[in-house]
């Protein structure tokens, strides 16, 4: 057994390293007021996400998700599972109606074929391997096999002794099951669907698992936990539960079939038994689970391989039973407003985006003061920029410093160019922010009699998160750098200023 442990990390390597993990999300619909299949598409593209969970198979949603490149997962619903697990021609019959009727515009990559079905609904689970490979032979029948893989979700709770992860199992009463799923997936090049709940494990252990290590905040070295046979140190509850998923497959013989977390996220709000179902907690939880995830950090037992994850969930679910954090997994409400901003900052990540449109561009913290003067001067004068409430004496000159007046002009550039992308660099002193500046620069002044100055795009609205962009705007304007009275007041405008307006309106354009 010594030897498999060594050569399992390898085996898995060699056919799945060269992939790259990708965050999705799950759509549920238990929500009074629902989006419409558009508007959820609408969200879903706003935010980058480019691969989705569905429960169902809804046509209206598949027909929304047509020719928009998001890769989607399908589910067969619980209920279904019994009579296609019994009958070739139902489950011909499921492909048809809900695979081939959609592709290739909609880009199905996957099925779910049931959800949880050994610990939900075990009187289904004899059927359960049938089910997958009847789907997926009318796959194979419509040559659709090698691009849309079948496996069923489990929860994690099928794992027994999961510390250390290196003496985990599988629970071995459902062996009967366990081992053909594993093969049929083996043989099919599919993967383990599991999901992964730490705020469970959390809740459920007493206090015996710390929150930091349940969150993923950094631990000391002394904190992180110790698998005693492999001496590799778990920093997160979401790493050992997808080590012990590996090791008991190896258990079973089972060495080249790869992970995706189909669930996993935090609840924002909880009743008075849930303390610590909070929004600072789903917030921390999402946000570094995201970053674990993209940075391709795998695990310990594996570094660097996949392990593509599915938030849970796209939408807060008002409708879903108690307790109360049942109805509190989403990071949108139902009117696309984010519960909470997450705590990304890489241009383009998944979920970094702020959909209440409350961007703005900011002078990046630490910039050089001359940088910022010169791209000051370009914003005010070929940048075209109207930096009249920066005179003296009008709302927005105070607070009276470079990082203040050049924040007010790279956004009203920002915003007189649209948000459009690429207009809010200046060279690298700027950078895109959903903190509203105009909030910010009135309360370094508030008693000062300046509190009337409103920046462009400014609703008052405050977030969290920074995204950097990569391009400097640009302008056919060859103007020089703006008038004197637009500099703050320890700037002379010298001869050395206007040769460096001029060599900066070279430079921007």
């Amino acid at each position: 057994m010594a030897i498999l442990l060594l050569l399992l990390p390898l085996l898995v390597s060699a056919v799945y390293g060269d992939e790259k993990a990708f965050i999705g999300v799950n759509i549920g619909t238990d929500l009074s007021d629902m989006p419409s299949p558009t508007q959820v598409v609408a969200l879903l593209k706003a935010q980058n996400v480019w691969h989705v969970r569905l429960y169902d198979a809804d046509r209206a949603m598949l027909l929304a998700l047509a020719n928009t490149g998001i890769q989607v997962t399908i589910s067969v619903p619980n209920e279904q599972l019994l009579g296609i697990g019994q009958s070739n021609a139902t489950a011909a019959n499921w492909v048809a109606r809900n695979v081939i009727a959609h592709v290739p515009a909609t880009n199905i990559t996957a099925i779910a074929v049931g959800s949880e079905v050994l610990t939900a609904l075990p009187n289904a689970a004899p059927v359960l391997v049938s089910a997958l490979k009847l789907i997926h032979s009318a796959l194979v029948a419509s040559n659709l096999d090698s691009q849309i893989k079948v496996s069923t979700p489990h929860s994690s709770s099928i794992i027994l002794d999961s510390f250390p992860p290196s003496q985990a199992f599988f629970n071995r009463s459902w062996d009967p099951v366990m081992v053909p799923l594993l093969k049929f997936l083996q043989s099919t090049g599919s993967y383990l669907m599991l999901n992964v709940y730490p705020y469970y494990d959390y809740m459920q252990s007493n206090g015996v698992i710390p929150l930091d290590y349940a969150l993923f905040r950094p631990l000391p070295p002394n904190k992180e936990a110790v698998d005693a046979n492999t001496l590799l140190h778990y920093t997160n509850v979401f790493d050992a539960i997808v080590d012990a998923a590996y090791f008991s497959m190896s258990y079973l013989n089972i060495t080249n079939v790869p992970i995706v977390v189909t669930e996993s996220g935090w609840p924002s709000k909880g009743d008075s038994s849930e303390p610590d179902a909070t929004v600072d907690n789903a917030n921390t939880y999402n946000s570094n689970l995201i970053k674990h995830v993209i940075n391709n950090t795998g695990t310990p037992k594996h570094p660097g391989i996949a392990v593509s994850t599915y938030i849970y969930e796209l939408y807060n679910e008002d409708l879903r039973p108690s307790p109360l954090s049942e109805k509190n997994w989403g990071l949108f409400d139902a009117n696309g407003t984010p519960v909470y901003i997450l705590h990304l900052t890489a241009a383009g990540t998944v979920f970094a985006n702020d959909t209440t449109n409350q961007t703005f561009c900011v002078a990046k913290d630490g910039a050089d003061p001359k940088m910022l003067q010169a791209a000051l001067d370009w914003a005010c004068g070929p940048g075209k920029v109207d930096c009249s409430p920066l005179l003296q004496g009008q709302p927005c000159y105070e607070p009276d410093n470079v990082v203040s007046h050049s924040t007010y002009a790279f956004n009203a550039y920002f915003q007189q160019m649209g948000k459009s992308t690429g207009t809010c660099d200046f060279k690298g002193v700027a950078t895109i922010s959903t903190t509203d500046p105009n909030i910010d620069l009135r309360t370094l002044v508030i008693g000062a009699g300046h509190g009337s100055c409103i920046f462009p795009g400014s609703f008052g609205k405050n977030g969290t998160i920074t995204n950097g962009t990569s391009l400097a705007p640009s302008s056919n304007d060859t103007s020089l750098g703006c008038p004197t009275q637009y500099f703050y007041r320890s700037c002379l405008f010298t001869t050395s200023v206007i040769i460096g307006a001029f060599l900066m309106t070279a430079v921007f354009l």
